[in-house]
C-alpha cells in the first residue's frame, strides 16, 4: 500500500508539472515575445481558462503528501521551509495578477501587475526545479528529522542546475502552448521563441542526466531494473519529436510530445529516489522512506478508496475544459478583458 502512494505522488507531481508548466512558463517569457497590449491580453486569455484548475493538482499533491506521508511532510516543510514560501508568496502574486490586471485601465497599474506574473511565474519555475534536484541529491536532515542546513545549503551546484532546467523546460512548454493559443505575428513569435529555447534546453538536460549520476544514487534502481530505463528514454524521444513537430507546425503534437518530457523528467527521479522519500545527505539511515514516513495501513486503504473515486472525476472535468477552450483566442475574446 505504500508503494502505491509512493506512485500515486509521483504521479500527481508530473501532472501537476506537465499542466500548470506551461503556465510558469507563460507568464515568465510574456515579457519577451509580447509587443502591445493586444499580445498582452492574448497571454491573459490563453492562461485564464485553465491556470487554477492546474492548481488544483499542487494541493492534491501537498494534501497526498501530509495524509500519506505526513513525517515526510512535517521534515519537508522544516528543511525546505524558504523556497517553498517564495513559492507560496510567487503563486498567490500571480493569481492575483491574473484576477486584478483588467479592473482599471492605467498603464502603470496593467504594467506593475505583468511584473507580478512575470515574477509570480519565475521565482515557482526555478525554486520547484531546487526544490526537486535537492531531494534528489539528499537534503541534510538528522535522524530526528531536523535540518541541518541554511538555504545557501540549497542553492548548490546540483540544486540551481535543476532550477535552470525547470525553468527552461516550462519555458520551452509555455512558448509551445503560446504557438497553440495565439495566432498571426504573436504565433510566429511564439514558435520561434520555442525554437531558440530547444538548443539550451537539449544541454541542459544532458548536463542534469549527467550531473545525476555523480551528485546522486538515483541511478541505482534503473541499474538494478534496466527495464525502468523506459522512462527517461521516453523523455529523450519526446525532446527531440517535439523539435520535429515544432519545425512542422503541429504545435498540439509538439506540445503533447513536450507534455511526456516534463512527465518523464519528473518520474525520472521519483523512480529513482525509491523506496525514499527524503533520502538524508548526513546518514542513509535518517533518510525517511515509503515505510518510516507512512500513515497507518487503514488510513492508506480509505484514502485510495476516495482517490478512485475523486482523481477521475477531475481528470474527466479537466479534459472537458481543455477540449471547450481548444480554439485560438480570438480578436473577439480580446474584447472581455478578464482572462476568462
Amino acid at each position: 500500500m505504500e508503494t502505491i502512494w509512493f506512485l500515486l505522488w509521483g504521479l500527481l507531481w508530473a501532472i501537476y508539472f506537465v499542466l500548470d508548466g506551461f503556465d510558469l512558463g507563460l507568464g515568465t517569457i510574456s515579457p519577451f515575445v509580447t509587443k502591445s497590449e493586444e499580445d498582452k491580453k492574448v497571454v491573459y486569455q490563453a492562461m485564464g481558462p485553465f491556470w487554477d484548475g492546474n492548481e488544483v493538482w499542487l494541493i492534491t499533491a501537498g494534501g497526498v503528501t501530509f495524509a500519506a506521508f505526513p513525517k515526510a511532510y512535517a521534515v519537508l516543510f522544516s528543511a525546505l521551509y524558504s523556497p517553498l514560501m517564495f513559492i507560496l508568496f510567487a503563486l498567490i502574486i500571480r493569481g492575483v495578477a491574473l484576477e486584478y490586471r483588467g479592473k482599471m485601465e492605467g498603464r502603470g497599474w496593467r504594467e506593475a501587475w505583468d511584473l507580478c506574473l512575470f515574477l509570480g511565474s519565475l521565482v515557482p519555475a526555478l525554486l520547484f526545479g531546487v526544490a526537486f534536484a535537492n531531494i534528489f541529491r539528499g537534503i541534510p536532515i538528522d535522524a530526528e528529522g531536523v535540518y541541518r542546513g541554511t538555504l545557501f545549503t540549497l542553492l548548490n551546484p546540483y540544486g540551481l542546475l535543476g532550477g535552470l532546467l525547470f525553468l527552461c523546460l516550462f519555458c520551452y512548454h509555455g512558448a509551445l502552448w503560446l504557438g497553440i493559443k495565439a495566432g498571426g505575428e504573436l504565433r510566429s513569435r511564439a514558435q520561434k521563441y520555442a525554437r531558440a529555447l530547444w538548443p539550451p534546453l537539449l544541454v541542459l538536460a544532458v548536463l542534469f542526466l549527467v550531473a545525476t549520476w555523480f551528485s546522486t544514487n538515483l541511478y541505482a534502481n534503473y541499474l538494478e531494473n534496466p527495464a525502468l530505463f523506459i522512462i527517461p528514454l521516453l523523455a529523450v524521444l519526446g525532446l527531440l519529436a517535439t523539435r520535429w513537430f515544432l519545425q512542422a507546425g503541429a504545435m498540439w503534437k509538439a506540445w503533447a510530445c513536450n507534455a511526456v518530457v516534463v512527465a518523464g523528467a519528473t518520474l525520472f527521479g521519483v523512480v529513482g529516489l525509491y523506496p525514499n522519500l527524503l533520502p538524508s545527505s548526513l546518514s542513509p539511515a535518517a533518510s525517511l522512506t515509503v515505510t518510516n514516513a507512512a500513515s497507518s495501513p487503514l488510513t492508506l486503504k480509505i484514502m485510495l478508496g476516495v482517490a478512485l473515486v475523486m482523481v477521475p472525476i477531475v481528470l474527466a472535468y479537466q479534459v472537458w475544459v481543455y477540449y471547450y477552450f481548444r480554439h485560438q483566442v480570438k480578436p473577439e475574446d480580446l474584447a472581455y478583458d478578464e482572462g476568462y
